[in-house]
């Protein structure tokens, strides 16, 4: 194959996510401040807009205070706040009794065991939804940080789409090299390949997508479906919870949550690819996804630039094409800078994310193959879903 139907193809794999990235910014929006919340206010004073905040906590002293202070700020709606003990080795429970005391909305749970071949998070969720009170369900990861609006513009946003299970990426709060490099990818992956035109007119379960981070959903829809007791094995609920609710009938949506909620997923570079890979046998690394993923994006994403290096032996038709692919290449990440608010470095360096991404996807489908372990919050899940705790390393 010559250098020119390389480029060729560069071209044509670096502008199809390109050209959807830019269509998906028409489907993949902000929440109005205050489009929804006369229907809000409405759905409250009839007892339909009450919320219970569902928020598993395994270990999280060091992000409770801020977690808490950020939902108990939230106007404009009524709602509970419910924090499940995991079984935490630290002063998890300790925190969540001080907000206890302090504000009658937030309620102490404590986690029963574990049972075998369920997932430490979804058992978690499972027993929250159990014990909440509302007809709106909203999950939160504890490292998630809410504005003062976002629960009653959420439950807005879900009552006007008329999805039962609805979802944003939070801004992504970005510290370690890895951090930078790969965690806008997010945004990426989820826009550049996922067309929500088509999520959003159908409801088959091919279009699902979510963030497990932050999840808003309709009570009686959730139990309906089974709820996380369904996906009970698996380590990525925000793929899974989605394509549930899809196969079960219903609607689900994505909203842009980057000015209602802000997090920090990982503090070290080890934690990032650990935490990346534990779940990419689910999504990008399954066994039926990982060779067209593979070709997607390090087609689109590292090609355009490995043919720089052979400028001098292109024809000028070939040098135009590739030059081409690399700025369709660049154009979805440079526009995530000020969309979503990442940073520049982390885009210029776009083919080695993309590289690093999948090397981890690669690693983890190897690991899983070997019947090795996910490691994750101090609990060892090995294929199947069987968890046990992690051996001290």
């Amino acid at each position: 194959m010559n250098l020119e139907s390389l480029a060729l193809i560069a071209l044509v794999l670096a502008g199809l996510p390109c050209g959807l990235f830019v269509l998906n910014l028409f489907f993949y929006r902000k929440i109005s401040s205050s489009a929804h919340s006369s229907r809000v206010v409405a759905d409250k004073n009839e007892g339909q807009g009450r919320l219970s905040v569902l928020i598993p906590a395994r270990n999280e002293e060091a992000n409770l205070r801020a977690l808490l202070t950020s939902v108990l700020a939230n106007v404009g709606v009524n709602f509970e706040v419910i924090v499940l003990d995991d079984h935490s080795t630290d002063r998890t429970a300790e925190i969540i009794r001080e907000f206890v005391m302090e504000d009658f909305r937030v309620r102490l749970e404590i986690a029963p065991p574990l049972p075998a071949g369920w997932c430490g998070k979804q058992h978690a969720c499972h027993v929250l939804a159990q014990r909440a009170n509302n007809p709106l369900l909203v999950f939160m990861d504890a490292d998630v940080r809410l504005a003062p609006d976002a629960l009653v513009r959420m439950a807005g946003f879900l009552r006007s789409s008329d999805s039962a299970l609805a979802s944003g990426v939070p801004r992504q709060e970005l510290g370690t090299f890895s951090e930078r490099l790969l965690i806008p990818l997010i945004h990426f992956v989820l826009l550049g390949y996922l067309p929500m035109f088509m999520m959003r007119g159908t409801k088959r379960a091919a279009f699902s997508a979510g963030c497990g981070q932050l999840f808003i959903a309709r009570a009686d829809a959730y139990h309906a479906v089974g709820g996380h007791a369904q996906i009970r094995t698996t380590l990525h609920d925000g793929v899974k919870l989605p394509r549930l609710f899809r196969q079960t009938g219903y609607c689900t949506d994505l909203f842009d949550a980057t000015d209602l909620a802000a997090c920090r997923m990982y503090q070290t570079n080890r934690e990032v690819w650990c935490g990346l890979g534990k779940n990419a046998t689910e999504g990008l690394a399954a066994r039926g996804a990982i060779l067209p993923m593979t070709a997607l994006l390090f087609g689109g994403a590292v090609l355009p630039f490995l043919l720089l290096l052979f400028t001098p032996a292109m024809t000028k038709r070939a040098l135009v094409l590739t030059l081409i692919a690399v700025a369709l290449a660049y154009v979805p990440r440079l526009l995530a800078v000020g969309k979503f608010w990442q940073p520049v470095g982390a885009a210029l360096l776009h083919p080695l994310g993309v590289v690093a991404l999948l090397a981890i996807q690669w690693l983890a489908l190897l690991r899983h193959l070997a019947g090795k372990p996910s490691v994750w919050k101090g609990r060892s899940y090995h294929p199947g879903g069987m968890a046990e705790p992690a051996k001290a390393t």
